[in-house]
């Protein structure tokens, strides 16, 4: 347990850097050309680099599938009540997507690591992947639709790149083709680096949230759906689907990750109010740590 919070806090170092900086350079550093950096360069080297560093076997695709599977038997029902709750349509965005989109990739891996094992990681590579198209499609649909037409959401989305890498990605590891080493050695750089950019991101938006950018009910909307309804179900579509022990307990951890830092990426390149966002994340970052510890063991 004592590794476990290491990782999660080790993580949250470069959070504080990030929101330091921020508090250190105020307007001289421009949040949005980080987005940018991030969102169209820097995450297709990490989708990349994640999907061919070892050969995915046909029984990974089982967990994603079944993840995608937990997510949707809630996202259809939300849809519907979503509108009912939310007149204002960014809102309305934050609770259908926010919900949905854990921290998979830089919470959910090195958390599979460090409870499971390395043999965790093709299973959370492949739920991470799934997580990367539901947000890269449907999140930045409707998270463009409060700010954009139905028309430019739809290209919003075919511009994301992390599309187009995750696509080549797997073709790649389909036909085998052999990634030299020192190609290899740049793409974990640029990996690497994405991963550290989005935790700054966090930081420095989270250093500008205040007490009245956070919207109480729809951080209860919010931490109801991802913290009890999602693992909820995923534990139910487990249980129905007969997966093995170890895939379950993937799957179920994957999804009581906290909110993911791309909701504030794309919250705020899409003025989808990115602070309401940040303050979200925030909110379930920190009682993450709680629910987490004392969950888990139960669950197991």
């Amino acid at each position: 347990m004592t590794s476990l919070l290491v990782s999660i806090l080790g993580i949250y170092l470069f959070v504080g850097l990030g929101a330091f900086a921020k508090w250190r350079f105020k307007e001289e550093l421009h949040e949005r050309s980080l987005i940018l950096i991030s969102v169209y360069i820097l995450q297709p080297f990490l989708t990349f680099w994640g999907l061919t560093t070892r050969p995915l076997e046909s029984g990974v695709f089982e967990a994603a599938g079944w993840y995608l599977a937990a997510v949707f038997a809630l996202f259809v029902p939300m849809l519907f009540v979503a509108p009912r709750l939310y007149a204002d349509r960014k809102k309305r965005a934050i609770f259908l997507v926010g919900s949905l989109v854990g921290n998979t990739a830089n919470l959910g891996i090195p958390l599979g690591i460090a409870i499971f094992g390395e043999a965790s990681v093709p299973y959370t590579t492949m739920i991470n992947l799934a997580n990367v198209f539901f947000v890269n499609i449907l999140g930045v649909y409707i998270y463009s639709s409060g700010s954009f037409s139905p028309r430019e959401s739809v290209m919003n989305v075919v511009k994301m790149p992390i599309l187009w890498s995750a696509l080549a990605a797997l073709a790649c590891n389909a036909l085998n083709v052999a990634i030299p080493p020192s190609v290899e050695e740049h793409l974990k750089l640029g990996a690497y680096a994405s991963i550290v950019v989005q935790l700054l991101l966090f930081g420095i938006y989270l250093s500008q949230v205040r007490v009245a950018h956070i919207d109480w009910v729809l951080a209860k909307w919010v931490g109801l759906v991802k913290f009890a309804a999602l693992p909820l179900v995923a534990w139910g579509v487990a249980y129905l689907a007969g997966l093995e022990p170890f895939v379950a307990k993937v799957l179920v951890m994957e999804t009581m990750t906290p909110l993911a830092i791309a909701n504030v990426n794309f919250a705020a390149l899409f003025h989808c109010r990115p602070k309401d966002v940040a303050a979200l994340v925030f909110l379930s970052s920190l009682f993450f740590l709680l629910y987490f510890m004392v969950l888990w063991p139960i669950i197991e």
